[in-house]
């Protein structure tokens, strides 16, 4: 999240750990490993994006501390529920790392439903449903951009063929994933040198991940 998104976060989320210390933070502070499923209505417009983003071990560690109120070393649904709202409330200032695009026209999005965080194998992943404002039909494409451009989380969209999917799209339709390079390591070593409150400069980098769907 951005500096501003993360100093809503963090007081809530703080207050949930009962006063855990921040981990040492380098760009990028976070971690993502992201899929989505792009759905439609029954006449073939896109009405959502479901998505799914699975934290790294380190910042899933970070932000359940506490959270386990039995302690019988499980987090319920209901232990995390708090916590799913938390993120889910903060996304809107950030854009939910999301933009669409239906027939090349940017659309706007509605209030996300569905929150939930499950925490499996060390790994905290949060599933939400981000319902455009209004479903758009999308005869030629539709076009959909995940992540953070300022690189403050890093997002990578998993490998496998289904990471972006798509559920009820019309007959023929495809779905073309375009990824961004690998950053050079120098690259790299610099963004990791960043303060943590400070914006780093990220222009001309490809950090975010593309998709775009085509109908016949």
């Amino acid at each position: 999240m951005t500096p501003r998104a993360l100093s809503r976060l963090l007081p809530c989320v703080l207050a949930l750990l009962l006063g855990a210390a921040l981990p040492a933070l380098a760009h990028p502070h976070v971690f993502v490993s992201a899929r989505a499923e792009i759905l439609y209505t029954a006449d073939g417009a896109v009405r959502a994006v479901k998505h799914v983003w699975s934290f790294d071990e380190a910042y899933s560690a970070y932000i359940t501390q506490g959270l386990d109120k039995n302690g019988d070393g499980i987090f319920s649904s209901e232990e995390l529920a708090e916590l799913a709202k938390v993120n889910v409330d903060s996304l809107p200032d950030v854009g939910f790392f999301t933009s669409v695009k239906a027939n090349g026209k940017a659309q706007e999005f509605g209030t996300p439903t569905d929150a939930g965080l499950v925490y499996d194998k060390k790994v905290l992943t949060l599933t939400y449903t981000l319902p455009l404002k209004t479903p758009a039909v999308a005869s030629r494409s539709f076009g959909i951009e995940i992540g953070d451009p300022t690189y403050f989380v890093a997002f990578t969209i998993d490998e496998h063929p289904d990471a972006i999917v798509t559920r009820d799209a019309p007959k023929g339709c495809l779905v073309r994933i375009a990824r961004p390079p690998k950053l050079d390591p120098a690259v790299q070593q610099k963004l990791a040198m960043e303060d943590i409150t400070a914006t780093p400069d990220t222009s001309g980098l490809l950090v975010t991940t593309r998709a775009l769907v085509a109908c016949p």
